[in-house]
């Protein structure tokens, strides 16, 4: 659903859903949204997802989620072994996106962003 509504907010925004920036948009969205029910969820709170247009050619992406806790890293490798069945999706956003992170989201939460290219 997050993937939908970010292409729907592009495409109202002027970026049609077959663009490269729709496209990779929905990506990311999605992916950071599963990593916040999979590892991010606390019962009873969801995630929140803020789509920005900082500037003319750069959307920023944010999934917040109550798990301050758990925070993913960086992967200091290329990508998982072959057979494994989880761990691609923050090698796609670091494909995708021109630089991502994550930030404290008081009290207890955190915020996972990545800024992709509009261009």
């Amino acid at each position: 659903m997050a993937r939908l509504l970010t292409v729907q907010q592009l495409a109202e925004w002027g970026w049609p859903p077959t663009c490269t920036a729709s496209e990779s948009a929905g990506l990311v969205v999605a992916e950071l949204a599963a990593n916040a029910v999979t590892h991010g969820r606390v019962r009873g709170r969801c995630f929140r997802l803020r789509l920005v247009v900082e500037a003319p050619d750069t959307l920023r992406v944010e999934v917040a989620d109550p798990r301050g806790d758990r925070r993913p890293q960086p992967r200091t490798t290329t990508s998982p072994d072959s057979d494994a069945e989880s761990g691609r999706g923050l090698v796609l956003v670091d494909a995708l996106a021109t630089r991502w992170g994550t930030v404290p989201r008081p009290p207890s939460g955190k915020t996972v962003w990545a800024c992709l290219p509009l261009t």
